[in-house]
């Protein structure tokens, strides 16, 4: 094993760890902790003679692995290049995992030479939005709730997540008195939106579908091109909010071109109505930016993370654009009326950020 990791883990956790590994062929492993993300959760790549897996480490009190599990073992059933299930401890909150590689659609694009990148983006971004078509297609009956069990993005879920951009966001740029004043406008008008609108409930989202947790597998075939991670918070909702995950990402400018083509591709393939679902595409997005805005205070202010901050231009841009389809003129003109042009960029953070938000 890894000495500097051997120091860095509690003796309780490593002897799960270890536990776990010698009911494998990993049993003598090296293991290689990979970068952190903004959750519970790490991740830590097993090497021994010259094979390797991944090790998701999620402590038990603070995550529940057994959404991944489930969800993986049904993805990779169906045919989609989630991880194979290789060991696991649920009670410890441990997964034994395929390792998918490190080639994310994230690196394969930042790597690649100016000349190849924008050929290599159609590519990546049309194998993305083909395994969403093959999801979203009836006759594929890939749709299963009760074979899952996972809840669905109902009112009450859309509306907890639209809340942190008023809980977090707000009290930073206005202050806490002026938040809670604005905060019941706020939530009317998403009352009001989320109500009127036809959105599904049918359909297996992702919730996360972006490119950092998209794998470029180009020795398999079709669909299992694209490999899947980090899809344990899925819901049944509506078909449109991945596509605005996979288009509108908080960590990389997707070109317009790119945007266009990957949004005809879509609806061409699953012959959608185009009005419903664009409809559907501006409603989620804002729903979607504004509660990444909120997550990304939130990080900062809770929890130190302050390189968040440096997302929130690129999410404004995408809210602001949400915002011009003609359904969401009420909630655009609240937004103009209350965010002035200087609080839509990387804010402040006050010190006293725990006593700012509106909920804990």
């Amino acid at each position: 094993m890894n000495s500097n990791f051997i120091h860095t883990v509690q003796p309780a956790r490593l002897e799960a760890i270890q536990s776990l590994l010698k009911s494998t062929d990993f049993n003598r492993a090296e293991l290689q902790p990979l970068a952190g993300d903004a959750s519970f959760r790490r991740y830590i790549r097993v090497l021994q003679d010259g094979r390797s897996a991944m090790l998701m480490d999620a402590p038990p009190d603070k995550e529940d692995v057994c959404p991944f599990l489930l969800t993986a073992q049904y993805l990779y059933d169906k045919g989609y290049s989630a991880p194979g299930i290789l060991a696991h401890d649920t009670d410890a909150g441990l997964l034994l995992l395929e390792d998918l590689g490190d080639d994310s659609f994230t690196r394969i694009l930042k790597t690649a030479s100016q000349n190849e990148r924008a050929a290599l983006e159609q590519q990546l971004y049309a194998a993305a939005i083909d395994v969403l078509a093959q999801w979203h297609d009836s006759n594929a009956k890939f749709s299963n709730p009760q074979q899952l069990n996972i809840p669905v993005y109902d009112y009450t879920l859309l509306m907890r997540e639209v809340n942190l951009f008023s809980d977090w966001f707000l009290p930073q740029v206005l202050g806490k008195e002026q938040a809670l004043k604005l905060a019941s406008e706020y939530k009317a008008l998403w009352h009001e939106l989320i109500n009127s609108a036809p959105l599904a409930t049918n359909i297996w989202v992702h919730r996360d579908y972006h490119a950092d947790n998209l794998m470029w597998l180009p020795e398999r075939s079709g669909i299992k091109r694209v490999g899947l991670l980090d899809f344990q918070d899925g819901v049944y909702g509506d078909a449109a909010y991945d596509l605005v995950s996979l288009l509108e990402d908080a960590r990389r400018d997707v070109p317009a071109e790119v945007v266009d083509a990957m949004m005809k591709r879509y609806i061409d393939a699953t012959a959608v109505n185009h009005d419903r679902f664009m409809a559907a595409y501006a409603l989620l997005g804002a729903q979607r930016n504004s509660k990444i805005i909120g997550i990304f205070s939130r990080l900062a202010a809770r929890d130190n993370k302050q390189h968040y901050l440096d997302y929130l231009p690129r999410v404004w841009k995408h809210l602001e654009r949400d915002l011009q389809h003609p359904s969401m003129k009420k909630l655009r003109e609240w937004t103009d009326r209350h965010i002035a042009p200087e609080n839509r960029g990387v804010i402040s953070i006050r010190h006293s950020a725990g006593d700012l938000a509106l909920t804990a």
